[in-house]
């Protein structure tokens, strides 16, 4: 099994953006979502990020399709879910600087967090369509 540390690794130097959203990923496994909730969430994102422009432009944590994806999925269980795997994660990552520089400001930012898992989720998507 792959660990934190062994997936982290590659982003050490990325912008921040890609470090939350990764670190926001490895987190989120352990979340459970509905599949059709999730699909439905999903697909109003990139309907939004569409009549932006570009859908495949960089995501912005603070962007439209971001923002609506993160309040369609909020659930208060699905963030404690992912702020406690956060929290595990510290241990893992202790060795990469920007990764837990970037944990810490996830840890004391819950709601940056939810955004971050959300442009995870509409990554992994976007990356779906593109593959």
């Amino acid at each position: 099994m792959t660990t934190a540390f062994e997936l982290l690794a590659p982003f050490e130097n990325a912008p921040g953006d890609v470090r939350i959203a990764v670190l926001c990923h490895i987190a989120s496994h352990e979340l459970t979502v509905d599949p059709d909730e999730l699909n439905a969430a999903v697909r109003r994102a990139q309907l939004l990020l569409a009549t932006g422009g570009d859908p495949r432009r960089p995501l912005d944590l603070d962007g439209r399709a971001v923002r609506a994806l993160a309040d369609d999925l909020d659930d208060a269980t699905r963030r404690a879910a992912l702020a406690a795997r956060l929290d595990e994660l510290a241990v893992e990552v202790d060795e990469l600087p920007q990764a837990a520089a970037t944990l810490a400001q996830l840890e004391s930012d819950g709601d940056l967090a939810w955004r971050g898992y959300a442009a995870a989720i509409l990554a992994d998507a976007l990356a779906d369509i593109d593959s």
